[in-house]
């Protein structure tokens, strides 16, 4: 198949680089640890020619459409947000060009919900685009959860993004995890060795899921009430050291829901469906199973379709 477009995901942590047919099917990826924080020298020019080189060919005439922080302040050009709602027309109106070495470059727009308490996305927005192309049925109305260092939930009407919330969930795990005295107990049970396969499975899911009813059962205080018991349980010898970290995981992931869940006003009917990396949605999925929401879904592989639909309405291809 002949290539017709580069499609770039380009966060803070990590760069991928997709080959795509005329049909949008994937002709070749790359990947570097080439986030917007970790470029080298901070060359983004450089890193871009790198991990495209030898797609362009000659003349370097393939168009190139880039999502995520890359079109952040602190990326390589900035590219003003699109205020809700937002959908699949606005974003490829807002499309901002940058040419680099001969090569012409179109960043996708953020997103930004100017409510009391604002909000903002880079990236979800094409994964977004890509979950409703992928699961049409999604389109008249859906609540699209993101899960991630800052997870998103996102209320889509009639296509477009209506309004979104940010849950920090991830960073404030790796925070406690790395460094808070929570963490700790779990980096000294790692010493004492690994477990079997299926045992492990079965001893994490049992202590995610005892933090995931803590946080439900927690009442008007909150998990925040909570998080200490991660390490008092430990001291007592009512939880596993090892086992510390996924009872810690549920806590935090059961607040996010107990407190998403709430919020939920005209989308509380919509099905429900999760974008994001497939081991983090399974312990979303099986929380919300606990929350006593069924039937939720996981859409993979959101971004490369979404930045092909995008180029499309573009005209790019």
């Amino acid at each position: 198949m002949k290539p017709r477009l580069i499609a770039l995901d380009w966060g803070t942590s990590s760069l991928r680089a997709y080959l795509l047919s005329g049909a949008g099917e994937i002709l070749d990826e790359r990947a570097k640890s080439w986030g917007i924080m970790h470029v080298p020298d901070g060359d983004f020019a450089t890193a871009f020619a790198t991990i495209v080189q030898g797609w362009q060919g000659p003349n370097g005439t393939l168009p190139v459409i880039a999502a995520g922080m890359i079109g952040s302040a602190q990326g390589w050009h900035e590219v003003p947000y699109q205020a809700c709602p937002v959908g699949l027309t606005q974003l490829a109106a807002g499309l901002a060009s940058l040419v680099s070495d001969g090569a012409r470059l179109r960043i996708v727009p953020g997103v930004i919900d100017p409510g009391a308490v604002p909000n903002v996305m880079r990236g979800e927005e094409a994964q977004i685009i890509g979950a409703l192309d992928r699961a049409p049925d999604l389109y008249p109305r859906a609540c699209l959860i993101m899960p991630g260092t800052h997870s998103k939930w996102v209320e889509v009407i009639d296509g477009k993004i209506q309004t979104f919330a940010t849950y920090m969930t991830g960073e404030v795990f790796a925070l406690l995890r790395d460094h808070s005295i929570l963490g700790r107990p779990a980096r000294q049970g790692a010493a004492s060795g690994g477990l079997p396969q299926e045992l492990a499975n079965q001893r994490w899911r049992e202590s995610f899921e005892r933090g995931l009813v803590a946080a439900r059962e927690s009442g008007p205080s909150g998990a925040m009430s909570l998080l200490f018991s991660a390490r008092t349980l430990v001291l007592v010898g009512r939880l596993g050291a090892q086992d510390s970290l996924d009872y810690l995981s549920g806590l935090l992931i059961g607040e996010e829901l107990r407190c998403a869940l709430l919020a939920r006003t005209s989308a509380e009917t919509a099905p429900v469906a999760l974008i994001g990396d497939p081991r983090l949605c399974e312990r979303y999925e099986m929380a919300l199973q606990l929350f006593g929401v069924s039937d939720v879904r996981t859409i993979p592989n959101t971004s490369v379709a979404g930045l092909w639909r995008i180029a499309v309405s573009a005209g790019l291809v």
